[in-house]
């Protein structure tokens, strides 16, 4: 299988959610056939859902991946249970989420995977971090990432950059200088 660029989306607000994050980060750089490329800065935001959650901690890497856009999610998803992840209420809180949110320009539709990530255009807590590393991103019916951020809806949530020294020390130790698409 040839070499995929893929983003993924971290997130969680249950713990310690910058480690769980930072843990997640370390796993993910050794998944088989895979490497990371670029890791975000760490973002603050308000949880989206049930009233009362805790704010969330979001980021993004972007991975090169020989393995399937199924391998992919079961990985990501083996991660999520290992780190506690528990599946109960939609947009409830969670220790971990890790979401696929493109795989190179394919388009995936079926019953356990949607690619691009269906809500990622409305989300500036996704959107942001992926320009950090994917500043080229697009998808067909989107237009580019600077455009999406600016659009009214996207520009009222608010998104801190969470400047946390265990995940500074992760982005430098993962990141490597952006290379172009394999």
């Amino acid at each position: 299988m040839p070499c995929i660029r893929c983003a993924i989306g971290l997130g969680g607000n249950l713990g310690d959610a910058p480690e769980t994050l930072t843990r997640a980060l370390r796993a993910l750089s050794t998944l088989r056939n895979s490497s990371v490329i670029a890791v975000s800065a760490l973002y603050r935001s308000a949880a989206i859902g049930p009233a009362g959650q805790p704010d969330y901690a979001n980021a993004a890497i972007l991975l090169d991946t020989r393995l399937s856009p199924w391998q992919l999610l079961d990985e990501l998803q083996a991660l999520e249970a290992a780190a506690g992840r528990v599946r109960e209420l939609r947009w409830g809180a969670r220790t971990l989420d890790l979401d696929l949110l493109l795989y190179g320009e394919q388009r995936i539709h079926d019953a356990r995977l949607t690619v691009p990530h269906p809500e990622m255009h409305r989300r500036a807590f996704v959107l942001r971090p992926l320009q950090d590393i994917w500043p080229q991103a697009h998808w067909s019916e989107a237009p580019d990432l600077v455009t999406l951020l600016q659009q009214p809806e996207l520009a009222q949530q608010v998104l801190q950059p969470w400047p946390e020294p265990r995940w500074l020390a992760a982005r430098a130790l993962y990141s490597t200088p952006l290379r172009s698409t394999p």
